[in-house]
């Protein structure tokens, strides 16, 4: 990639997380464009993401439970404490299948990490692939969601050994494969570990959308704008989401295609209906549109 391109401006983007119910959870932060220096990944040891046992011990139900309630409905509230005294005093399977149901319920009030907690429960007492897997994707599901980076580091961690458990219960799992590299990539250990095994998914799957994604967005941390594309265009095609379109409009727009990545950003703009993206991305787009 032409140099002058990389050094010419310092570009702040917008990083788009998951959606919830169609609307973005987490305030739109700045990412600064890689450079030179910035741009290069560690190529072993721990990433800042590794959680302390101290942390990891300190994400647990009591706490996880008592936040959320303070953001949902109060009858939904109460309804959950009586689900969970229930869960307190019950033991064997009817504690699983309580634990089950409260997964269910945090999930379906939106607080995806006392849910993530519940499926681990659900996992230590019937250990299987599926159930470890379930519980690696809700923890990474509530990873990308909290703006808490006391918690992240600990659930990034929680999924990572979900994940690693799933596999040794099945290790032609692809999905648990995906999940453990997207954890590696994400702090937990060498990066290059991590692409690896996102590379050997999508040697079998191609199209596989999450280890797509993800190599798409380490190609964007570490400079590497011009294999980013193809990455994003492969989530697009399969499964088009306003991230997908706004990271590849990031990936042209350092590349200094700048044309192509109005078109992206507008797609992504489409597809969120967002108003805070949305002013984000008219701003960017009219920046962009001087340049031509």
């Amino acid at each position: 990639m032409n140099s002058n391109i990389r050094s010419k401006q310092t570009i702040v983007i917008g990083a788009i997380v998951l959606l919830v119910a169609f609307l973005f959870t987490r305030d739109i932060k700045g990412l600064v464009k890689p450079t030179e220096e910035n741009g290069k990944m560690p190529s072993s040891g721990p990433m800042a993401g590794a959680a302390s046992p101290s942390t990891t011990s300190a994400l647990n139900l009591e706490t996880s439970s008592t936040a959320a309630k303070n953001v949902i409905n109060k009858n939904l509230a109460t309804d959950i404490t009586a689900l969970e005294n229930s869960y307190k005093g019950a033991n064997g399977a009817e504690k699983i299948e309580l634990a089950k149901q409260l997964a269910q319920k945090w999930d379906d009030v939106e607080q995806i990490t006392p849910s993530a907690l519940y499926l681990e429960v659900v996992a230590e007492g019937e250990p299987s692939s599926k159930s470890w897997l379930a519980a690696g994707n809700q923890f990474i599901k509530a990873f990308e969601s909290t703006q808490d980076s006391i918690a992240q580091p600990a659930l990034l961690q929680k999924a990572n050994v979900s994940y690693k458990n799933a596999l040794e219960k099945d290790s032609t799992n692809i999905e648990a494969k995906t999940g453990l590299g997207v954890t590696i990539v994400n702090g937990l250990g060498a990066p290059m570990q991590g692409i690896a095994m996102l590379l050997e998914v999508v040697a079998k799957e191609p199209k596989n959308v999450k280890a797509n994604m993800n190599l798409g967005l380490f190609s964007i941390k570490s400079g590497q704008f011009d294999k980013a594309i193809p990455r994003f265009n492969t989530v697009i095609a399969a499964a088009p989401t306003p991230e997908a379109y706004f990271y590849l409009g990031t990936a042209l727009e350092n590349l200094g295609r700048n044309k192509e990545a109005v078109n992206a950003y507008l797609s992504s703009k489409k597809l969120a209906a967002n108003p805070t993206l949305s002013s984000f991305i008219d701003k960017k787009v009219a920046e962009l549109k001087n340049k031509n």
